[in-house]
């Protein structure tokens, strides 16, 4: 497999709005992107941009991310030109009980845009984006406050060109390693990932309970976690072992262990993993 400049050209910066605009028509007409060459994190730089005063729309997109966080504060690097990394802000006009349905929401619509482009991907509960069992997009959503009121940031990582080499663990994988005779184009994975997050937010933020209702139970189909035996570790106490069972309607992960049901929410998990 190779990575020379010719398999990783830069964003093209002239079509991105376009193309965005094309992939999600329901896109607000304000949308606006910006790519800069290398990040610590979008997630922080667009949490810098909302405080400011950006509306809702804004992606923050790097060629190359050095120091990105994901959930529980793990570390999210990528090469230069190797990932789509960005972080979109949203500022939902919801209670705020619904917005734990944020992570999932964007793991199930990243999926989906993947499975339209010929990729067998899954979720894992809560928002893993996987092909194969093996990670190839982490994201992670964050509330902040802003004077205009809360947003969410969220901010996903998808693998593209990058080797097994620069992995940072052996459980990764990306688009390339996934079908080597194909080289996906960044700028319209970019565009069609910010579309497929945004109409399915758009139905979800506007749709009321049936919305809810169609989203869990999309997601619910969607995700590789339900149906196995898992290991649930927790921060403190023994871990729960038992088969995931489903997803209740505030996107907890339902657990049948001992013949009783236990509800775990992704702020309280370390790890789910399959139980050995």
């Amino acid at each position: 497999m190779t990575t020379d400049a010719a398999q990783r050209p830069p964003f093209d910066k002239t079509r991105l709005s376009e193309a965005a605009a094309d992939r999600a028509p329901a896109l607000p007409t304000a949308v606006v992107v910006e790519v800069v060459d290398q990040a610590a994190s979008t997630n922080a730089l667009a949490t810098r941009r909302a405080q400011a005063g950006a509306a809702e729309g804004l992606v923050v997109v790097t060629e190359h991310q050095t120091s990105g966080r994901g959930r529980l504060d793990r570390v999210w690097e990528t090469p230069p030109r190797a990932a789509v990394t960005f972080s979109l802000v949203l500022r939902p006009q919801l209670p705020a009980d619904r917005w734990p349905w944020l992570p999932l929401l964007t793991g199930y619509a990243v999926t989906q845009a993947l499975r339209a482009a010929g990729y067998a991907a899954g979720v894992k509960w809560p928002n893993d984006v996987l092909i194969d069992d093996r990670k190839v997009a982490g994201i992670l959503v964050e509330r902040i406050e802003t004077p205009q009121g809360p947003a969410a940031v969220v901010g996903i990582g998808l693998n593209v060109t990058t080797t097994a080499e620069e992995l940072p663990v052996a459980t990764a994988t990306s688009l390339v390693m996934e079908d080597p005779d194909r080289v996906p184009d960044r700028t319209d994975l970019l565009a069609t990932l910010v579309g497929a997050v945004w109409a399915e937010y758009d139905r979800w933020s506007g749709g009321g309970d049936a919305a809810a209702d169609r989203l869990r139970a999309a997601y619910t189909s969607a995700c590789v976690t339900l149906g196995r035996d898992v290991r649930v570790e927790l921060p403190a106490g023994e871990p729960l072992t038992g088969r995931a069972t489903g997803i209740d309607a505030t996107g907890r992960l339902e657990v049948r262990v001992a013949g009783a049901t236990v509800a775990v929410g992704a702020g309280d998990v370390v790890h789910v993993r399959p139980a050995v």
